[in-house]
């Protein structure tokens, strides 16, 4: 059976984990903190997520391990048929990650701990997830799912990549992702009912001491 290893409170392991759930892929969850021994056994960069597959090989980053289950498992299908319509998924994937996920990742340290964030960092801050927001605004059509009428990755991308942006930009940036795109509200709670975002959302509240514990030992 395929593993994912990786925890519960981790935005890019709930990626790969709701495209297992979507996909209905027997897997076994084994959950490891970035830097254990656990992680780096099957990760070279001890990152979250890792993935043994049913053949024993070990794969890191989400991207990757999304991409190897639409492979090895094609039904039902996480990417349109049509060639231009999957490369317009894999471009919000990326809008997603590149530009809305990653920028806010850099106010982490103040969302989780005491940290100061310098104001120039708050500015280019601001600036990356404006432009991620430019492109959604361009290129989402919540339709009502991200790329049209069915769920796909980007849906999946995006409904992960923004955990962050939704807590920092009210609290650091004076700014809210969910007022700046027009449809992304009534599309986040769409997204939310589902039954696979609702048991995904319970284990990242169940797993939230245990990470906090881990980062505070981490720290100490």
């Amino acid at each position: 059976m395929l593993t994912l290893h990786g925890f519960p409170f981790s935005n890019y392991h709930n990626i790969v984990k709701h495209a297992l759930l979507y996909k209905g892929i027997p897997f076994e969850e084994q959950i490891a903190y970035p830097g254990s021994n656990e992680l780096m056994a099957v990760s070279p960069a001890g990152k979250a997520p890792a993935m043994t597959t049913e053949s024993g090989t070990q794969l890191s980053e989400s991207s990757v391990l999304v991409e190897y289950l639409e492979d090895a498992y094609p039904e039902p299908s996480l990417f349109p048929a049509e060639p231009d319509a999957k490369a317009q998924v894999r471009q919000l994937m990326k809008i997603s990650e590149l530009y809305l996920e990653l920028p806010a990742r850099r106010l982490l340290p103040a969302l989780l701990g005491n940290a100061t964030i310098h104001d120039s960092t708050l500015a280019e801050v601001r600036a990356t997830l404006d432009r991620g927001t430019r492109c959604l605004i361009e290129l989402a059509r919540f339709s009502p799912f991200v790329a049209g009428n069915e769920l796909t990755l980007a849906d999946i991308y995006l409904r992960y990549a923004l955990s962050i942006p939704k807590m920092a930009g009210p609290a650091h940036l004076e700014w809210n992702v969910m007022e700046a795109v027009p449809g992304l509200a009534a599309w986040d709670a769409m997204m939310a009912e589902s039954g696979i975002s609702k048991s995904i959302d319970a284990d990242m509240r169940a797993n939230t001491a245990d990470f906090m514990a881990h980062v505070t030992g981490s720290q100490g």
